[in-house]
């Protein structure tokens, strides 16, 4: 698979820069607002009663602030913050270990909470609901169990596929939240936020330009203002205007509704080689020489959720904005 700028999975790259952009406080998080109401109704409750804050649940595509809204809870509360990820925590006496560790009314934030394993699950259920965990020490007829008080504490799950975990866990979250995509005047913010973070001059034309190839995405959207960037100081003359991230980020095949060449790869082929559809995704994938699981996890979704194709029962079928858009006559079995 080829490295796409519009992934809006982690990378190395946003490490650089993420942390420095990321807002501190309620008060500075742009967007997601009927979270952060609610959020902030039940961190202040939670402060008045002196008790920690329930078990938060945070799911919704990457990119899109779970990390930096668990950052900002702990903040709010004036707790400790301790992060961790499902895949890293391996067996159950790991994650004792950390659970222990916490400070009363800490915040331990688990990304990828849906990818602990069913073991590792099984100590958190009686940490969330009893603040305690039991422990067998030795082996056979001589174990015994002792049950171990943890402080209190408060665990943020990050997941972009709630579906995946267990009901059990799913059911000992208190608060569960859904983060949406961000529209174009939320994203335009973001970025001139973190252009004066990043010390750049930029306008509010510029700004747009950038908000609208980032696909709802703040990740992403800061990753093409670092790009941007460096173009309006090395190409221009130091501020990014509409007409420097135009040509910035179409130097870099990011079109107008933030479609990279392989996304444009996909309704080609469908369009072209099989009329618009219906095609089956193995036959798609061998057609544009892509493994079809990254179709149908990387391409797919964004423009499912967009109007640029539709998934049928007999297989994928582009839209008429599709055609539009690329500029390419609809065929006659387009949307059919």
């Amino acid at each position: 698979m080829e490295k796409r700028i519009i992934t809006t999975e982690f990378t190395d790259e946003d490490s650089r820069i993420e942390n420095s952009l990321r807002p501190k406080t309620l008060k500075d998080y742009i967007g997601q607002e009927q979270v952060k109401k609610t959020l902030r109704v039940y961190i202040e409750a939670a402060k008045s009663r002196g008790e920690p804050l329930d078990h938060v649940l945070l799911y919704g595509p990457p990119g899109l602030g779970k990390t930096t809204l668990a950052g900002i809870i702990a903040n709010e509360l004036g707790v400790n913050l301790r992060i961790t990820t499902g895949p890293a925590i391996e067996h159950p006496g790991e994650m004792a270990a950390i659970l222990n560790q916490m400070g009363e009314h800490d915040v331990l934030f688990i990304d990828e909470i849906h990818r602990l394993s069913r073991q590792v699950e099984e100590v958190l259920y009686s940490a969330m609901e009893d603040f305690a965990i039991d422990i067998v020490i030795g082996k056979g007829a001589a174990a015994k169990s002792i049950r171990l008080d943890l402080p209190h504490f408060t665990l943020v799950g990050a997941t972009t596929r709630v579906g995946m975990l267990s009901a059990p866990l799913r059911d000992r979250f208190g608060v569960i939240d859904r983060l949406e995509f961000y529209r174009p005047a939320e994203l335009a913010q973001i970025v001139k936020n973190s252009a004066a973070k990043l010390g750049v001059e930029i306008d509010e034309a510029g700004a747009l330009e950038i908000a609208g190839r980032s696909r709802g995405t703040p990740r992403l959207a800061n990753r093409l203002l670092k790009r941007v960037r460096d173009f309006a100081q090395v190409r221009f003359d130091g501020k990014i205007t509409k007409e420097v991230a135009d040509y910035t980020l179409t130097l870099l095949r990011v079109d107008k509704y933030g479609l990279d060449t392989m996304d444009q790869r996909v309704l080609r082929t469908i369009i072209e080689k099989f009329g618009g559809g219906p095609v089956g995704l193995e036959t798609l994938a061998a057609a544009i020489g892509e493994d079809a699981g990254t179709i149908e996890d990387v391409c797919e979704p964004y423009l499912i959720q967009n109007g640029f194709l539709n998934r049928t029962p007999r297989g994928r079928v582009t839209t008429e904005l599709a055609c539009q858009h690329l500029g390419i006559p609809v065929p006659e079995t387009t949307g059919q």
